[in-house]
């Protein structure tokens, strides 16, 4: 089989390699897509303290069930299966509290445990034990269903922030998770959502979304339009969903009394601290969080919504590849041409 390894930072090589051996309690998926993250272009060129070379990264996944082993019961030959990242360690207080992406550990597909950027994946114990793996039906695609992870990681943000019927939503930052965020936001019963990006190309996808407003901020002034579309009250809920430090200072100025702010973009090591006058938030007596990956549950969820048609995938699915032209794949994500990038391992074939 064909899978491409990270053999260092910025090295990243395609191999020919054995199939891998299937042990009782383990089972063999057949990649048909997996999409490139913008984690998997920060590992490639910076590594992460989990990951150790050689590695296969890839952690938004979907594919078919090719082999199971001896004691597997989970899974049977044949099943579509859609595979996250966040993988709960089963042992430690968050992973018995069913907060597995806040796991001690940190275990994740793509990272501790091998990935999908090749033609065949082993499903580890641990995987099908704990893991993010949800069947699905051949409504959807494979494409699609490898977008529940990512999807997976906006529930998370939504819950976190208590979001609820009636609420007004800011989205700072139209990439793939912020666009797929208002249908979710309008799925857990926001009134208005109101969306923010910069980029042209990347606005113009995101209308195909519907949102109720669509603002520049390098035309206007986000707070105040974001204030003056809610009554001057400010929004309810404030995601951040881009990797900019002066939307997290913006975020808090904006959202209304009461209300969450969720700074969901990760930021570079390099990035000056935010600057915050903390009575601000003392005052408004509004709550600030952040949401990092997602739990199984959240999965399971996300294709579901996905299954439904609750949230639309197929206008952020931009670029498709074979494995065999991944660093065109990942050119094309890095040049941000692209909204999200799938590669096809048995593509060409």
């Amino acid at each position: 089989m064909l899978k491409a390894v990270l053999e260092s930072a910025d090295t990243l090589v395609l191999r020919e390699a054995s199939m891998p051996e299937v042990g009782p309690d383990a089972a063999l998926l057949r990649v048909e897509s997996v999409a490139i993250c913008g984690s998997d272009v920060r590992i490639l060129h910076h590594g992460n303290p989990r990951v150790q070379f050689p590695a296969v990264m890839g952690h938004e996944a979907a594919g078919v069930i090719a082999q199971v082993g001896a004691n597997v019961t989970r899974f049977k030959v044949g099943d579509r299966i859609a595979v996250g990242a966040d993988v709960p360690c089963g042992l430690c207080r968050w992973c018995r509290d069913g907060k597995g992406n806040n796991c001690e550990i940190n275990y994740a597909v793509g990272y501790q445990i091998p990935g999908a950027f090749t033609q065949y994946m082993e499903l580890t114990p641990l995987l099908i034990n704990e893991g993010p793996l949800t069947p699905f039906s051949d409504k959807i695609s494979f494409d699609q269903a490898a977008l529940a992870e990512p999807l997976a990681c906006g529930i998370n943000g939504l819950e976190l922030v208590n979001m609820s019927l009636g609420k007004t939503v800011v989205l700072i930052g139209m990439g793939p998770i912020g666009c797929m965020m208002i249908d979710l936001a309008r799925a857990m019963g926001a009134v208005k959502v109101i969306a923010v990006q910069r980029s042209k190309k990347r606005m113009e996808i995101a209308k195909k979304y519907g949102a109720d407003v669509y603002i520049d901020p390098s035309a206007e002034d986000v707070v105040a339009r974001c204030k003056a579309e809610t009554g001057g009250e400010g929004p309810d809920v404030v995601i951040t969903t881009c990797g900019s430090v002066e939307t997290h200072e913006q975020a808090i100025e904006m959202v209304a009394h009461r209300g969450y702010v969720n700074l969901f973009g990760g930021l570079p090591k390099d990035t000056r601290p935010m600057s915050v006058l903390s009575n601000t938030i003392h005052y408004k007596e509004c709550f600030v969080t952040g949401s990092h990956g997602s739990t199984p549950r959240q999965h399971r969820i996300a294709v579901e919504l996905i299954e439904r048609g609750i949230v639309r995938v197929d206008p952020i699915i931009t670029h498709t590849f074979p494995l065999t032209q991944i660093y065109d794949a990942f050119a094309a994500m890095e040049s941000r041409d692209g909204m999200k990038v799938i590669v096809h391992p048995h593509g060409g074939e």
